[in-house]
């Protein structure tokens, strides 16, 4: 019994010193893609879907088009109580149906199918504007990054700054000034990282609302501000690419589709419908022959057919109305093909400028001044320039850097810009 007792404190101790040891292994976050940011918007971005549910209104009005009118119940009764004739009465039953002439049911269905199309095309429309948001917001966000890490790179020149003044000072090489001054490079430096590090939030907070992320979620951005060469064909062949491919456009020549059928039914409508019914009566009465009273019953069946002469109004104003739609579709088309062609102008000049910027940077300048920046340290550090030479160096170092920054995301937002243009990936975006 002691030996058992034994066994389980034996057991009991391993299982103690396993689950205190036992280090628990939690699934990184992913990082995010741009690509997977683009996803996340179009299936969540609260805009678009409540304008996909709006699909349901227009649906019910396709059903709405093709519904045969009512028929009508008729039910009417006379009697002759009133008049002194009490025996005399009659009751009529009938039912009239009215139908459609000049296919109007066939031709609002048209309108219907027509305006749901130009629907389509606007949700799609709107989805192309919200990822070119998204990828701009996310090159906001990666700017930010970069921009942090380039202060906090400040910061740290600043500190080993500071040490070499420290040391010098210590050995009565310099005044006491210069040290102070490196010491003010250096507060401005770490204020200048809290502000980029706000900046750096605002841009974050701005993404994740538009890629609808929960407020808890915070993940890290898997791409880069990317720096090779961009090359995209000319402006003519992105112009036919934009007139095939942008959903605007189609949107409006779908709405002038719309008003083209708009139009038939207007001139449909000018044609009233014919109305028919049946109707079966009984008319009962008295009658005295001979001194005699009696009474007579008859059954009638009738059949009634009604239809508006139209003299007066044959929708005239409803056909104007059509036409002047029609009209203004047409022209409201061609406006914005031309606007179309002068933005894919606009966004590839602007990549195009972007290009040469970047191509002032690629020519070895950001090494050059890296190099520059280590010989005016180690000078300094061995007494052959004065502490403003190094404070100025620094200075045109990260201004430098940071408008090289600058081009990139400018080149990539002018990439973005060409791409939704023309409503085609013409590049692959933030690699």
């Amino acid at each position: 019994m002691a030996t058992n007792a034994l066994r389980g404190a034996r057991l009991a101790v391993a299982v103690a010193l396993y689950l205190l040891t036992a280090v628990p292994v939690f699934a990184e976050p992913q990082p995010l893609s741009l690509q997977q940011a683009v996803a996340a918007a179009l299936n969540n971005n609260p805009e678009l879907v409540s304008l996909r549910k709006e699909a349901g209104v227009l649906d019910a009005a396709a059903v709405r088009a093709g519904v045969l009118p009512n028929p009508t119940l008729e039910l009417e009764g006379a009697t002759g109580a009133l008049t002194g004739s009490s025996d005399d009465s009659n009751l009529s039953l009938g039912i009239s149906q009215e139908f459609l002439l000049g296919d109007k049911r066939l031709k609002r269905h048209a309108v219907a199918e027509r305006d749901l199309a130009a629907y389509r095309w606007q949700v799609a429309d709107r989805e192309r504007a919200v990822k070119e948001q998204v990828q701009a917001a996310y090159c906001d966000v990666l700017l930010a990054q970069e921009r942090v890490g380039l202060a906090r790179h400040s910061i740290e020149l600043n500190k080993q700054l500071l040490q070499v003044a420290v040391d010098r000072l210590a050995a009565g090489d310099i005044p006491e000034l210069e040290m102070y001054l490196v010491r003010v490079e250096l507060v401005r430096s770490e204020g200048n990282l809290v502000e980029l590090q706000r900046a750096l939030l605002d841009s974050r907070a701005k993404l994740f609302a538009l890629v609808a992320l929960p407020p808890a979620a915070s993940p890290v951005l898997g791409d880069t501000l990317n720096g090779n060469d961009v090359r995209v064909n000319g402006a003519g062949d992105l112009k036919q690419v934009a007139m095939q491919n942008r959903p605007d456009l189609k949107a409006l020549h779908a709405a002038m589709q719309r008003s083209d059928a708009e139009v038939g039914l207007a001139e449909a409508e000018g044609i009233p419908n014919l109305t028919a019914g049946i109707a079966v009566s009984r008319d009962t009465s008295s009658m005295e022959i001979g001194g005699a009273e009696g009474r007579e019953t008859a059954y009638t069946i009738g059949v009634k057919i009604s239809m508006p002469i139209p003299v007066f109004d044959r929708n005239q104003a409803g056909q104007q109305e059509a036409r002047a739609k029609r009209s203004s579709a047409e022209i409201r088309l061609q406006g914005a093909a031309a606007s179309v062609e002068r933005e894919v102008d606009s966004a590839h000049a602007s990549l195009a400028n972007a290009e040469k910027v970047l191509s002032l940077f690629r020519s070895d300048i950001l090494r050059q001044l890296d190099e520059n920046l280590k010989l005016t340290q180690e000078a300094y550090r061995l007494g052959e320039v004065g502490i403003l030479a190094v404070i100025e160096e620094q200075k045109k170092y990260f201004e430098v850097s940071d408008s090289y920054l600058a081009a990139l995301h400018a080149r990539q937002i002018s990439l973005n810009r060409l791409e939704s243009a023309v409503a085609a990936d013409i590049y692959g975006g933030v690699q």
